[in-house]
């Protein structure tokens, strides 16, 4: 099996609107996909290569420095996680794993009077999370669309984006040279789903595998100017399992392989009073809001 790849040209965020006769292929082409696989590759979605590169690119630069240069931005001298810098080997998204090999730095809310690394990393980041942010609920229209919903059914959990209201939150990640000192059993990122609606993912080198519904890892190739979207927890139950949030992973590179891997991660989150029910009126999953069920899973990855 491999990551389905859709055209998104008719939906881009170049297009204002799309017809009804390619929104009809659009939609049926998502819902195949994250229904049987939970993962799937969109192009010519507007957003460009070149646009990633520099968010890679002004991202590499913050993560190069001293870590006493970087300590002034770390995630716990604000009011929120979905802020601020995380240090090498504070998560680990398997609990069963030691902690990752990476480190991140989190953008989520937009205040003015919030801190930043200096020079142009607060210009490009908050440019990139609202361009990823105008693409995600013009994915969450077409996935309403495949079920038969009135789009407003997920749009209007999501109106706080960017705000304190809401924690969705664009993570850029920066995985080091793996050295001799590695534990066991140690992996740059561990087993996990995501938490909220969607995520859409940027990467720059190999090494992430995702579970299929047989069980067995597939690795997930680069394909430059490609954005790879996949379900996320609340999704999936909200949509009583339609939708699949598959679980996946950052495995360590081949031995002597020293190369470093970024990779910058949108993840939409509802609204934190937003109340998740199934929407088959079902009791499977029972209600809960996005903020206490965000919580709840960031607080348990916290090393």
């Amino acid at each position: 099996m491999s990551i389905p790849v859709i055209d998104f040209g008719s939906y881009s965020l170049d297009e204002e609107e799309v017809p009804e006769e390619p929104m009809h292929d659009l939609r049926q082409q998502l819902k195949t996909a994250l229904t049987e696989v939970g993962f799937v590759f969109l192009k010519n979605t507007g957003i460009t290569q070149e646009e990633m590169d520099r968010v890679l690119d002004i991202s590499l630069k913050f993560f190069q420095q001293p870590d006493e240069l970087k300590r002034p931005f770390c995630w716990t001298n604000f009011d929120s996680p979905c802020h601020g810098w995380v240090f090498p080997e504070e998560e680990r998204l398997n609990p069963l794993r030691p902690p990752d090999l990476k480190e991140a730095f989190n953008v989520g809310f937009l205040q003015p009077d919030i801190k930043w690394p200096q020079g142009e990393f607060r210009e490009v980041l908050t440019s990139f999370f609202h361009r990823s942010k105008e693409l995600s609920l013009r994915v969450l229209t077409v996935m309403a669309h495949s079920l038969g919903l009135d789009p407003e059914v997920f749009l209007s959990a999501h109106r706080f984006v960017g705000l304190k209201n809401n924690a969705t939150a664009l993570r850029t990640l920066y995985y080091p040279p793996v050295g001799q000192e590695v534990k066991e059993g140690q992996v740059r990122c561990g087993e996990h789903s995501d938490y909220g609606t969607i995520s859409l993912l940027f990467h720059n080198n190999e090494g992430l595998q995702v579970r299929t519904r047989s069980g067995e890892y597939i690795d997930v190739p680069v394909s430059p100017g490609y954005i790879l979207i996949n379900i996320a927890d609340l999704m999936q139950r909200w949509t009583n399992d339609q939708f699949t949030s598959a679980l996946h992973r950052v495995l360590l590179p081949p031995a002597g392989d020293s190369n470093t891997r970024q990779s910058v991660v949108f993840f939409l989150n509802p609204d934190d009073e937003a109340l998740i029910t199934c929407l088959d009126g079902s009791n499977k999953y029972p209600p809960v809001t996005g903020r206490a069920y965000l919580m709840k899973r960031i607080h348990a990855t916290l090393d």
